[in-house]
């Protein structure tokens, strides 16, 4: 894989909360809740505003319980699960985010589609996960700060589902992160293993969202301001990969930890 951009070099960090970016966002909302989209669908934009659509498939590893279907449906703007049920087979989940690239300009629909899949199938049938991995353009692995065992079985993961797949982008995502203060993995120990694998590491909130006045509707446009970070953080990753596979870059030496 490539040598992870810096934060900011290749998205556009704060467009989708300029008055452009809100016009491109308002295809994925509907009266301020978020649009669900199966597989075959897509926003509707207008003429004017018709932009490309850069399409991926990524695979969420990490430990059962860490939050790995909570922070998909919160991608999603969905409902974040109160109680953990085990992800039984394989669950896909499409996400659009609409981005600017700092270099051309243009915008961007990025279209995400996520499988999850629970920790019990993929050890009880074993083509489970062949099937996540193939064709796969990212891994997405999650840890808990509330569960030190799952930030240190991260090498494990890594070296299992990834190490065969050097050109597919990794990131490493602290779910929970709303329980900092009963955190399990300190500081220095991310600090330690950014250092080591040299990965983007992003924490996420595993909080249920904010709500509209009825008080039971998601607010999908605060929920959109909530993830953010992570959607521009995947499509910024998978961006500058397709790009220094296509040549228009230069391809760095591959980071290995050390």
């Amino acid at each position: 894989m490539a040598r992870p951009p810096a934060p900011g070099s290749v998205i556009v960090p704060d467009w989708h909360e300029s008055a452009e970016g809100k016009e491109y966002l308002a295809c994925i909302l509907r009266k301020n809740r978020r649009r669900v989209f199966g597989l075959l669908e897509r926003p509707v934009l207008p003429p004017p505003v018709a932009i490309d659509t850069a399409s991926y498939k990524i695979f969420v590893s990490g430990k059962s319980g860490v939050g790995k279907t909570a922070m998909v449906a919160k991608l999603a703007g969905l409902e974040v699960p109160v109680v953990h049920h085990e992800t039984t087979g394989i669950q896909t989940t499409v996400v659009f985010w609409p981005a600017k690239l700092q270099a051309s300009n243009c915008v961007i629909m990025f279209r995400f589609e996520f499988w999850d899949c629970g920790e019990s199938a993929l050890k009880k049938f074993d083509h489970m996960l062949p099937a996540c991995k193939e064709n796969t353009d990212a891994f997405l692995f999650l840890f808990s700060f509330t569960d030190r065992a799952s930030f240190e079985d991260l090498p494990g993961q890594l070296t299992r589902v990834a190490g065969e797949a050097p050109g597919v982008v990794k990131m490493v995502i602290g779910s929970k992160f709303d329980q900092y203060m009963h955190t399990d993995v300190p500081e220095r120990d991310l600090t330690a293993f950014r250092q080591a694998w040299e990965l983007p590491l992003l924490r996420v909130k595993s909080v249920p969202g904010r709500r509209l006045a009825d008080g039971r509707t998601l607010d999908g446009r605060a929920g959109l301001v909530d993830i953010a970070h992570v959607l521009n953080g995947l499509a910024e990753q998978l961006w500058h990969q397709d790009q220094v596979a296509a040549g228009l870059l230069p391809n760095p030496p591959e980071n290995t930890p050390r």
